[in-house]
């Protein structure tokens, strides 16, 4: 079974990174598309100041300095409770920022015109791949393991920041979007890259359990 379920996996992230792939050969050969531009106004078509401001708001624990401030804070806490291992590895997500600023240049596609789409909130870097929404998928969804895994949390907090980081994940594609920042072939391959990011992690992260470190008993005499 776990050998199946082994097959599974490389499979899975096979087809991932082969999609990932492909993509990014798309949005390098072909910057700009009518899918994209056709998508972006569709969701830019439910606009108003509200909404305007609650897009931002999700937006803006992946700007700076937000983003390493969250992810500082989230790892002190968790070095104050002794899950060093735990504040180690959220720690490095923020490795998920020099991923994308690697695939960014390489790629170097130009973000979405103002002629195009109505932009929010002007952003500066390439567009490919959304590093916001690959941010958030590593760092929150680490959290989402961190809150399977750390079970004498309690449950009450593993609830609620498991949801809270599942539903920044799904809402910041969105975000972006509709914030005139990326299109939406940007944060699918942030998305991919993000899985795949975090797969890595959590892998290493997992190979040997990390609970709360406790002092050693002193032996017997």
């Amino acid at each position: 079974m776990n050998i199946r379920r082994q097959h599974i996996m490389v499979l899975v992230l096979s087809i991932i990174t082969l999609g990932f792939i492909a993509l990014s050969i798309l949005v390098h050969v072909f910057p700009q598309s009518g899918l994209d531009v056709r998508f972006s106004r569709e969701i830019q078509a439910h606009q108003n100041p509200v909404i305007d401001k609650v897009m931002y708001f999700i937006s803006t624990p992946g700007y700076e300095p937000e983003a390493p401030v969250m992810v500082v804070s989230t790892a002190f806490i968790l070095l104050l409770f002794k899950y060093k291992k735990a504040a180690l590895y959220t720690i490095a997500t923020m490795l998920a920022g020099l991923v994308s600023t690697v695939i960014k240049a390489l790629i170097n596609r130009p973000r979405p015109s103002d002629t195009l789409v109505r932009i929010v909130y002007k952003t500066t870097q390439q567009s490919f791949p959304s590093g916001h929404v690959l941010f958030y998928v590593v760092f929150f969804g680490f959290m989402v393991v961190l809150m399977f895994q750390l079970e004498d949390v309690n449950k009450v907090i593993r609830w609620i920041v498991g949801g809270i980081s599942l539903l920044m994940i799904f809402s910041i594609p969105l975000s972006r979007i509709y914030l005139g920042a990326h299109w939406f072939t940007d944060v699918l391959g942030g998305f991919l890259l993000g899985l795949l990011c975090l797969y890595l992690l959590t892998w290493l992260y997992l190979r040997k359990r990390a609970d709360r470190e406790e002092a050693p008993v002193a032996e017997k005499q």
